[in-house]
């Protein structure tokens, strides 16, 4: 059980007055508690809710750290919407309207509660606001009422029900993987501005209330309205959204099992390509592979690990492969440079003893006991970053780093950061500096930082690594709902891992394997493992040739991908997006939680049991194509199918587009001035198409449907529809 947040003194909030209203806030005042608030139009369909002392909501000069938490935290702190305010809710109740078109947020009196509505719908009310004292000083609790059948979705990782209710979480306790993004199909999110510490009590203690605690001297909530796409859409807006991954990333990878030798995994990898097994890159296991040295602050690699580092880079190159390797933010302990940069203040220093704390050995220190960089000292950071760089430009292509420690309260951090704070602010800061050192001088940035470590605005930094999990269907299924828990908390794309080298390998069947791999393939990316029972060579014949078959399937994807992760650096919408958060008006729809919408056009079902038959349900509302067959169905209803090994449930939205690219070993093979090579079409087109560097748009006119940007790319129509072509421009009309 994850602890509660002790309240001390709890005192509600009661009998607002009406202050001031201007073009983009309202502001209230509690006479009784001292206290102001401050109803902000931050965007269309979205409510800033602040709440404290006055001097505490606009302190006369804010210090440089206030400012940089505000940054760390929110991309955009300006309000950009307009606010209406009226009075004279009813009769009976004494209130006030704040409207931003059709998003109207009601402050009401007698008992003092908010409740938001949306095109003359109510779709949230709070129980109660309280504020009070707790072990870090104000705290506050705001209860929100939630209907019987009510699900909420967001707040992190979780292998099991993606609906939150019954859960409790705690931000900085890593085992929670919480993040701060609730929402709700009826049509509200929620989202707290704090590095501090939440606690998300989603109707555990009360079935029909979602209470939530935090410290902080000020309350500061968004409240959006909208449907799921739109609240991710501006909570990634307000947060901050992803770079760019660039390309040979979205190659598949291949993990390096612990304890395995360069020279082992360089084999393993020759003779997947000789086997013609595509992939990109290769992933070093832990521990480090590099580091500062004992005595002198640049960084060395392991000599017992990669004896020639200059030799090991070409012989990846001869491969055609990136490396990625972990790294890790600190300095191990008995080294000079442990007792110099504990004497400058670099490290965290414990508070009692003014020593530097020593966290014990782990994984990536191969077990040796080691101090932490205070990262919010901006020289460690700087110095960090820089050796990160270096190691970049010396053929580094992305770093790993797991940075989400259980840093004790009794630490203070150079900045001022303690406690939860800083459990909260550590992995944000590592994994900051880490994109500053891939990405920070690259136009427009890309790269990718593989890190499990989640903490508010995580979002920014691609991407997230799947979990480690077991070799069996519940393994799979375990990858996947994680995934899509993700996606709902605003973080676009999760890397799957297909099985564990640490697990038991007899329940890895080739079945699962074939299954486990094209649900993989239909996602983000994905990684294998290094080790021979979970590579194809393992299995028969048969179920090599399936490997080829679905590892082909990816790298013609590939240009729907990336262009669907493109788009999230636009919406911040996730690659993979739980029915939940496509279809929020149909209910129906969200029982079926383990199937997804890869980007806008494509409904994947993958096979999550023995057997061929499974089924499927196609959401109302709209018309689907299925892949395997060509036929078309109508959406509300649930289909059984039969899916060989060969095959995956994949039906295509009508309306849109799937362009494939060729089939490639790597991504160096990508012809960069013809990276399509068929357009499938699912009905009459309407939408543009979601690929990379989209240069093809569909126009309408006369009952046909123009495309431009398809110029020598076979087309695979739709039934019922003709094609006709003249250069780079394509008709597409009903057939007579």
């Amino acid at each position: 059980m994850t602890p509660k947040l002790e309240l001390d003194a709890l005192t509600q909030l009661s009998d607002p007055e009406f202050a001031d209203a201007r073009s983009s806030r309202a502001d209230f005042v509690f006479e009784a508690q001292g206290l102001r608030m401050w109803v902000e139009a931050h965007a269309p369909g979205v409510f800033r809710i602040r709440c404290g002392s006055s001097d505490a909501l606009s302190p006369e000069k804010p210090s440089a750290r206030a400012k940089a938490h505000a940054e760390w935290l929110l991309a955009r702190e300006e309000a950009v919407g307009e606010l209406s305010v009226s009075s004279a809710v009813s009769e009976d109740d004494c209130g006030w309207l704040l409207a931003q078109g059709d998003a109207v947020l009601k402050v009401l009196c007698n008992p003092f509660r908010l409740e938001l509505w949306l095109s003359g719908e109510l779709v949230w009310q709070s129980w109660s606001l309280a504020q009070g004292e707790g072990p870090e000083g104000r705290a506050w609790q705001l209860g929100i009422d939630l209907d019987p059948d009510e699900a909420v979705y967001g707040l992190g990782a979780t292998p099991g029900e993606l609906d939150r209710r019954g859960q409790r979480l705690v931000s900085d306790l890593r085992d929670s993987r919480a993040l701060p993004l609730a929402w709700s199909p009826r049509g509200w999110g929620l989202y707290f501005n704090t590095l501090g510490r939440l606690v998300h009590d989603v109707a555990c203690d009360d079935e029909q209330v979602y209470r939530v605690q935090f410290h902080g001297n000020v309350l500061d909530a968004f409240l959006f309205a909208g449907e799921p796409s739109e609240i991710i859409n501006q909570y990634s807006a307000l947060t901050g959204r992803a770079g760019q991954p660039g390309l040979w990333p979205m190659g598949v990878w291949l993990e390096q099992t612990p304890g395995q030798t360069l020279d082992d995994v360089l084999r393993i990898a020759a003779g997947l390509r000789e086997e013609r097994y595509p992939f990109d890159a290769l992933q070093l296991a832990a521990p480090a592979v590099y580091g500062f040295q004992q005595d002198k602050p640049g960084f060395e690699w392991n000599a017992a690990r990669i004896p020639d580092v200059r030799a090991a880079q070409q012989k990846l190159q001869a491969l055609s492969l990136q490396m990625a390797a972990p790294t890790f933010p600190g300095v191990l302990q008995g080294t000079e440079l442990f007792d110099e940069w504990e004497d400058r203040g670099w490290l965290l220093i414990d508070d009692e003893s003014g020593e530097a704390h020593v966290f014990a050995g782990n994984d990536v220190t191969g077990g040796k006991p080691f101090g932490l960089l205070d990262l919010t000292h901006k020289d460690a950071y700087r110095l960090w970053s820089e050796r990160q760089r270096q190691a970049v430009d010396e053929g580094l292509g992305a770093p790993v780093c797991l940075a989400q420690l259980d840093i004790p309260d009794g630490i203070t951090a150079r900045g001022g950061e303690t406690g939860s704070v800083l459990r909260t602010i550590y992995p944000m800061l590592a994994r900051k500096a880490l994109f500053d050192a891939v990405a920070g001088h690259r136009t427009p940035q890309e790269g990718v930082i593989l890190s499990t470590d989640l903490f508010p605005a995580v979002q920014r930094f691609a991407w997230q690594q799947g979990p480690d999990v077991t070799n069996d269907w519940a393994g799979a299924e375990h990858s996947l709902r994680t995934a899509l828990a993700l996606g709902n908390s605003g973080v676009p794309a999760q890397m799957h891992r297909l099985g564990s080298a640490g697990a038991p390998l007899d329940g890895m069947t080739p079945e699962l394997y074939v299954r486990w791999l094209a649900m993989s393939v239909f996602s983000a990316n994905f990684s294998l493992q290094a080790t021979e029972a979970l590579l194809p060579g393992s299995f028969d014949e048969a179920t090599r040739e399936l490997a080829r078959h679905w590892l082909q399937w990816r790298y013609r994807l590939t240009p729907y991908v990336l262009g669907i992760i493109e788009d999230a650096v636009r919406t911040g919408l996730p690659v993979q997006r739980s029915m939940a958060q496509a279809f929020p008006a149909d209910p129906q729809a969200h029982v079926w939680d383990t199937q997804y919408l890869l980007g806008p056009a494509l409904l994947v079902a993958p096979v999550l049991q023995p057997g061929e038959q499974t089924r499927v349900y196609l959401p109302a509302g709209e018309a689907w194509w299925d892949l395997n067959t060509g036929w078309r169905y109508e959406g509300g209803t649930a289909l059984n199918v039969t899916a060989g090994l060969d095959t995956l449930p994949i039906f295509g939205r009508e309306g849109h587009m799937l362009c494939l690219g060729p089939v490639a070993q790597h991504t160096g093979e990508f012809n960069s001035a013809r990276l399509l090579d068929e357009v499938w079409m699912f009905g009459m087109p309407e939408h543009s198409p979601v690929v990379m560097r989209n240069k093809i748009r569909v126009m309408q006119m006369q009952g046909s449907s123009y495309i431009k940007g398809l110029e020598g790319l076979r087309i695979l129509p739709s039934e019922g529809l003709e094609v006709k072509r003249r250069g780079a421009e394509v008709r597409i009309s009903r057939a007579r």
